[in-house]
């Protein structure tokens, strides 16, 4: 069962290079808008999870770049929930502008406590 959310971003000066080119960085800051406001869209905030002692951390994490984008550009993320398993979050994310892909990427987080050891994903979560 995979669940998939979109939002859009709008590439802000700062976040460009000095080809005018998205720096490569701020791909993986979009990945955690999509997947936050994918969480936030089932009415469920990271602060909330975190409060609840479980921490979400990155274990994980690429990206493959196809296209470049542009200061100005209206990007789409696209993030997929591509498995889920006791401990462990595989997401899957695409950017697009106009339809065009311009690059996919994939994390993986795992749940931890605060002292920083493996725990199972809270049920709202699973």
């Amino acid at each position: 069962m995979s669940q998939s959310f979109e939002t859009t971003v709008r590439v802000r000066y700062a976040e460009t290079d000095r080809m005018g080119l998205l720096h490569h960085a701020n791909y993986f800051v979009y990945f955690e808008m999509a997947r936050t406001e994918m969480l936030r869209s089932r009415g469920i905030s990271y602060r909330e999870v975190e409060d609840a002692g479980a921490y979400l951390v990155v274990i994980d994490l690429g990206c493959k770049y196809r296209k470049p984008a542009y200061y100005d550009d209206l990007l789409t993320i696209r993030v997929t929930v591509a498995r889920v398993t006791h401990v462990k979050i595989l997401h899957e994310y695409q950017v697009l502008r106009d339809g065009v892909l311009l690059a996919e990427g994939h994390s993986t987080l795992a749940c931890v406590d605060k002292e920083g050891k493996p725990q199972a994903l809270p049920a709202i979560l699973a």
